[in-house]
């Protein structure tokens, strides 16, 4: 019988996700205990079944939001209450099925080992991935290294990593940005940024067509401008004043 953690949690936010919340919450539960969902907002109905199997299973938690604030506002929302709980590591995934569940345990393994670390997932994709979503991950990925002067994030899209909960709630209270798509690779750069340090672990992901009930959010043209002005933010940000500080921990680690 799996012992739950009173110590790192599975959060997963979910917008919209249609039956494969449902499905993704009962694949984290095979791997992981407890498991909470964040529901930001949803007008779909997916919140119903998750609740439901809360009611039954009291390692699953639901939160629900009223309105939908974005994946950053919801997993903010996530480790504030997270860390009234007493936890104190979080492991993000995405409600739609991408990310691997059964890559749970080894990730919680390793954030144990390294309590310190932000453990980040490097993607490894199939054939169904998107050209174009893989042209430009290598510049996103380009960007965070000059940002962060070097080596230490290998993907910073790849929302399935394992957060010290403490740091990323102050990462989140240091910009009033970080609350939409823009969440994941903000949030990785200030955790370097802060000197936490991290681990790459390789986890595979999954595109998954429509006809499969895959759900996507991500609007092309708004979502990327965003990421344009996230890194313009950040690069501002490095050159006028934070790369002394970034390199001298560079230096020491």
């Amino acid at each position: 019988m799996m012992l739950p953690s009173a110590t790192h949690l599975v959060l997963i936010p979910s917008y919209n996700a249609g039956p494969r919340l449902l499905e993704t919450v009962r694949g984290a539960l095979d791997q992981w205990q407890p498991v909470w969902v964040v529901v930001d907002g949803s007008t779909d109905g997916s919140a119903a079944a998750a609740l439901e199997l809360a009611e039954r299973n009291p390692q699953v938690r639901v939160i629900e939001r009223s309105h939908n604030g974005g994946k950053g506002a919801a997993v903010a929302t996530g480790v504030a209450a997270a860390l009234d709980a007493g936890f104190t590591h979080v492991l993000t995934m995405d409600s739609d099925g991408q990310h691997p569940a059964d890559h749970i345990p080894e990730f919680m393994a390793a954030s144990q080992a390294q309590p310190a670390a932000l453990v980040v997932g490097r993607p490894i994709f199939g054939p169904e991935a998107p050209l174009a979503r893989l042209q430009g991950r290598k510049l996103s990925v380009w960007l965070a290294r000059v940002e962060i002067l070097g080596r230490g994030i290998d993907d910073p899209l790849f929302g399935f990593r394992v957060y010290p909960a403490a740091e990323l709630a102050r990462a989140f209270a240091a910009t009033r940005r970080a609350r939409g798509f823009d969440f994941d690779p903000e949030m990785a750069v200030r955790l370097v940024w802060a000197g936490v340090p991290t681990v790459n672990l390789p986890a595979p992901c999954r595109y998954l067509a429509k006809d499969q009930g895959g759900v996507s959010h991500f609007h092309y043209l708004r979502d990327n401008l965003k990421l344009i002005w996230l890194h313009t933010r950040l690069l501002t940000q490095l050159l006028l004043w934070r790369w002394v500080g970034v390199l001298r921990r560079r230096r020491s680690s």
